[in-house]
């Protein structure tokens, strides 16, 4: 019998992510050198990982025979001193991709919607569909999320509600003021889940803490694998009410996060330095990247995170021809946006390199 016919009608209809090509796959592709090429489309940090990072890791890679800690005590600790809620305000996972799936398994099924801007992060609608959900998307008004047109949208079907503050994959944000008012306007059967993965680039990111105290029923997502440079590892986390994380540890697997990860995270978390710095570079990287593809005529849309989305034209066109000069960057047309390319925040002379190419692509245009 054919296997399809043994699966769940759903799965032969799932969307299917698209991540960016590794480095190594393009350079057997295209038989480039993988040291030459850059790869800006994953909005990976370009200044690795923080050297505590890398040290600890090393050395709970000398305890490999053991099992991981499969409550994540002491990162759990950690976050919490860090910041001022307890331990059990915690739910770690696989990267904050896990702790998406995470809300489906504890909320989703047949009949359900869940809120979400478009475009956004994609993860939020493969999640939704995944559980026999239904993804209610609303479009974002001027590249930023439409809060009124979002609770506009909610009804008693309502489970969830995701707000990705800077948004994915515009960079964009809404003020402080205007998601904590947002939040205070939901109602108390849903579960407003605000996407913090690139916060860290922000300077005013709202608080939900104090809601959170309250009784809101909100969970607040956060990353390693940005700011800290910890992709390769999957580390990510949500904080929220103790109910809320202890229903999301019902539904998670025992060791969902590897011992080597959470010795990097828990380090990471002290190299406040080497945080700091990535930011600031990126900041000027970000506007590095701007101007220069402003002065090329490209428009660009206002970024507060560690990438920019620029318009190109005909994007798969462009995204072939950098990726011949050993350029990776994001074609964005599976968020509905052809005609862009998200590029990633890279160092000063890949951000360089990324603006010349463009200029000799814009001069062949002309």
């Amino acid at each position: 019998m054919n296997l399809s016919a043994l699966a769940k009608p759903a799965v032969l209809s799932q969307p299917v992510y698209e991540p960016g090509k590794p480095i190594e796959y393009v350079a057997r592709e295209l038989g480039l050198d993988p040291n030459s090429i850059i790869k800006l489309a994953s909005n990976e940090n370009p200044f690795g990982p923080s050297p505590k990072a890398l040290a600890a890791a090393k050395l709970a890679l000398e305890r490999g025979e053991l099992y991981p800690d499969g409550g994540c005590y002491a990162l759990r600790q950690k976050l919490g001193e860090r910041w001022g809620l307890q331990p059990s305000q915690f739910i770690v996972g696989n990267g904050s991709n896990e702790v998406i799936e995470l809300l489906g398994h504890a909320f989703l099924g047949a009949g359900d919607e869940v809120v979400m801007g478009s475009p956004a992060f994609v993860v939020y609608k493969l999640v939704t569909l995944l559980f026999g959900a239904k993804a209610v998307e609303v479009p974002l008004r001027d590249w930023r999320h439409d809060l009124d047109a979002m609770a506009a949208a909610v009804n008693s079907r309502t489970k969830l509600v995701y707000v990705c503050s800077p948004n994915n994959p515009t960079g964009t944000t809404n003020s402080a003021e205007e998601i904590l008012g947002f939040a205070r306007r939901l109602p108390s059967h849903v579960v407003l889940v605000l996407d913090e993965a690139y916060a860290e680039y922000v300077e005013h990111a709202p608080d939900m803490r104090p809601l959170i105290q309250a009784g809101r029923n909100i969970l607040c997502l956060r990353t390693f694998s940005k700011v800290y440079g910890l992709a390769s590892l999957r580390v990510g986390y949500g904080y929220g009410s103790e109910e809320l994380c202890a229903l999301l540890n019902r539904v998670r697997q025992p060791f969902n996060v590897n011992a080597i990860a959470q010795a990097a995270a828990l380090a990471a978390l002290d190299d406040l330095e080497f945080a700091a710095k990535c930011v600031r570079e990126t900041k000027s990287g970000l506007v590095q990247l701007a101007t220069g593809f402003q002065r090329l005529g490209l428009e660009t849309v206002p970024s507060c995170a560690n990438f920019l989305l620029v318009r190109v034209g005909d994007g798969a066109k462009i995204f072939e021809a950098l990726q011949k000069r050993g350029l990776i960057v994001r074609p964005v047309a599976s968020y509905g946006l052809p005609e862009w390319l998200r590029i990633t925040v890279g160092t000063h002379d890949q951000n360089s390199r990324i603006i010349d190419a463009m200029a000799e692509l814009v001069l062949q245009r002309t």
